[in-house]
Parts: structure tokens; C-alpha cells; sequence
């Protein structure tokens, strides 16, 4: 910060220099003109002497002439490079007094309009912090600096949660939402923040933000966390297991904090068969998918497919669904109730299913331009499946 004032202390002496400068112009003038009313004066005062010396006789009229002569050289001499003195309509006061005010203003301008808690603030986002509090300090002032950055509030939210502030991370990703739109992710933000916030009591304002998440984004993970939570301390553990089996299915295989959701999901299967209940076996289908050779001819690269699963028996929802591009295939993939779009339409609870493969330009799932089917299977089977799309979608 001190470098931003030195640099605008510079820029400010620079534009005082150009007020004050006709100022010290003008003195020099005034000086020059006092200086050229002197020389006339004296030569004034050397064309009366001679006068005097010619009235007594002392110097005749060629040598007054001559006297008269000498002293106008000289005049001319003295004055000689002298400029002329310029008039001026402002007067003297008013650049002294611009030279006061403009320094001033601007000052108070910048005050009033300019950005130096942003200046100060991006300098110390410069540095890294030195403590949790630190950063939650920073981002407090972001957000009061920039009230309508979500970016902002978001992450400012993030902190509060990590400090244990749910209730003021609450209402921070409310505003978050307010500003950015209903986004899955944020809806799901708001929803664990506002669980926490309320003594992990569940209550119908968490159950409409989950809900409205997980209808945009049926993968949205912390409402499938948060869900999972909830079914767990409830003792729901069945549910529990469901939620968090579903979270583990979206998160890739290096990332951390998947041996801890695994010991979730393996604590929920201890306490419901210690409550005299079993777990449920989950169906997972494994598929191979590939094109014929009319059909590799004139798809594009870039086209859908989608493979699901659906009941031979049953609504004609997918029961699980994955997407995938021409440029990928041949692929291999799994369907399971990890990837059901419903909890209640998982291949688990329906025996028999038929594989599909569609491919769509238009990326909708339900129509397309080329087929491929298997015959009605159980959904228990194991043994990898083998899916050409060698059809006209009709």
C-alpha cells in the first residue's frame, strides 16, 4: 500500500507543476519588468543632465545630440532580450489556489469513487495466510469489497464450514444461491451447511434443497453425503448404505476420502446386521458395447450413446443409465443401483432387465438415430455381456 502512495504522491506533484509553474513564469516576468523600468529611468535622468549641461554653456548642440545618442544605445542594450509581458485574465490568486484545491479534491474523489480496499485487498491475497482465521478475515473483506461476487461468497462459505460456523455458512451460501442461480452443487452446499446449522435435526427446508439438487443432478455429491449422514443417524441403515454407495460410484479412484467412505459403508452394514437386519445385494451388470460395420461407417465421432438398463417388467425409466462417445467405443462399463436415476428404480429391485445401447445426435436418451439390444436378463447375472448396435432406431 505504501508503494500505491508513493506513486500517487509523484503523479501529484507532476500535476502541480504544471499550475505552479506560469506562477514562478510570472515572477520572473515581473521581475524583468521592474529591471527595464529602471534602465528608462536612468535614461531618463542622463538626457536631463545633459540638458542642464548645454543650458550653461558646457556642451554645445552637436554634443547633446551625441550625450542623447549614447544613452539610447545603452537603453536599448539593457532591455535587449526582454519579453514582452503577457496579460493574463486569471490573475495571480487562482493558480495558488487551484494548486491547493486540486490535490485535495482528487483526494477526496478517490476516497468517494476510487478502489484502495481492493488495491490492499489484492495485495494481501498476495500473501499466503498465515491461519485459518487469517483466510476467513481475507474473505470476509472480499465480500464486503465485492457483495455480488459469488465466487466470493462461496468460498467464503467453504470457510465457515471448515471452522465449524454452519449457521453463518448457512446463510452465506443462501446468498451464494441468490446471486449465482439454483445450481446442484450450491443447493447441496446450502443444504449440509443448513443440516449442521440446525443440530443435525433433518427438517423439510434440507429435505426440498436435497430433493431439488439431486432432481437437477442425480450424481450431486454432498447432497448424497449429507443424505447418507442423515439415514446413519437415524438408523436408516440400509438408506445409509444406498446414499454413500452411490457418492463412492462418482468419486475417482485416487481421490482420499474414499477409504473413509468405505468405512461409513462398512460401519452402516455392521449395525444393521447387529440389529438383526441384512444388507441388501446390490446388482452390477457388466456390459460391452461396440459397433457394426455399417454402423461405424456413418456415425460421427462425436455422437451420444447411452447404455442402460431397463425392467423387461416395469416402468420404462432406465433403471441405470451411463454416456459415453462413438470415439470411445469399443468400452466397457458397469451398471448398477449406484447408477440408478431413483432410489426406488434400482436394477435390485427388479429381476429381469434388457441392456440398450442408443446412439443420438441429439444427446437424448430416449431417441436416437441406431440400436442394439440383449435379450431379457436376470439382473443378478455377473458374467460380462456382449451389446453390438447394429440397428435403425425406430
Amino acid at each position: 500500500m505504501i508503494d500505491f502512495w508513493l506513486a500517487a504522491g509523484l503523479l501529484l506533484l507532476i500535476a502541480l507543476s504544471f499550475l505552479l509553474i506560469p506562477v514562478l513564469r510570472g515572477r520572473r516576468a515581473q521581475r524583468e519588468e521592474d529591471r527595464t523600468a529602471l534602465n528608462v529611468a536612468l535614461y531618463q535622468e542622463r538626457v536631463a543632465e545633459l540638458q542642464v549641461q548645454q543650458d550653461e554653456g558646457v556642451l554645445n548642440a552637436a554634443q547633446l545630440d551625441t550625450g542623447r545618442a549614447e544613452a539610447a544605445r545603452e537603453l536599448l542594450a539593457d532591455t535587449e532580450g526582454v519579453e514582452k509581458p503577457r496579460e493574463s485574465r486569471l490573475g495571480k490568486p487562482l493558480p495558488l489556489l487551484a494548486a491547493v484545491l486540486v490535490p485535495v479534491l482528487g483526494l477526496g474523489l478517490y476516497m468517494h469513487f476510487g478502489a484502495s480496499d481492493k488495491v490492499e485487498l489484492t495485495r494481501e491475497f498476495s500473501q499466503p495466510p498465515v491461519s485459518m482465521e487469517d483466510m476467513t478475515h481475507r474473505l470476509e473483506r472480499a465480500a464486503a469489497a465485492q457483495p455480488d461476487s459469488a465466487e466470493g461468497l462461496y468460498f467464503l462459505g467453504r470457510a465457515y464450514m471448515a471452522q465449524d460456523r454452519s449457521a453463518d455458512a448457512a446463510k452465506v451460501f443462501e446468498r451464494t444461491v441468490a446471486l449465482a442461480g439454483r445450481q446442484p452443487e450450491l443447493l447441496g452446499q446450502w443444504a449440509q451447511a443448513q443440516y449442521f446449522a440446525d443440530n443435525k435435526q433433518w427438517s423439510p427446508k434440507v429435505q426440498a434443497l436435497t430433493d431439488e439438487a439431486l432432481k437437477l443432478d442425480p450424481k450431486e455429491v454432498t447432497s448424497l453425503g449429507l443424505l447418507g449422514i442423515a439415514a446413519f443417524e437415524g438408523k436408516r441403515y440400509q438408506e445409509a448404505i444406498d446414499y454413500w454407495t452411490r457418492l463412492l460410484a462418482q468419486l475417482p479412484p485416487e481421490d482420499n476420502s474414499r477409504a473413509a467412505l468405505q468405512g461409513g459403508i462398512d460401519r452402516a452394514a455392521q449395525s444393521l446386521k447387529e440389529s438383526g437386519g441384512s444388507v441388501a445385494q446390490k446388482a452390477v451388470m457388466k456390459v460391452r458395447v461396440d459397433l457394426s460395420a455399417d454402423v461405424k461407417a456413418k456415425a460421427l465421432p462425436t455422437d451420444s450413446v447411452f447404455i442402460f438398463a431397463r425392467a423387461v417388467s416395469g416402468p420404462p425409466a432406465p433403471l441405470a443409465v451411463k454416456r459415453v462417445t462413438v470415439a470411445e467405443l469399443p468400452v466397457t462399463v458397469e451398471l448398477g443401483d449406484a447408477d440408478a436415476m431413483m432410489p426406488q428404480l434400482k436394477l435390485s429391485n427388479f429381476p429381469e432387465v434388457q441392456l440398450v445401447a442408443r446412439i443420438s445426435r441429439a444427446g437424448q436418451p430416449t431417441t436416437g438415430e441406431w440400436i442394439g439390444r440383449s435379450q431379457p436378463l436376470a439382473s443378478s447375472t455377473t458374467a460380462l455381456q456382449q451389446l453390438t448396435i447394429d440397428s435403425p432406431d425406430k
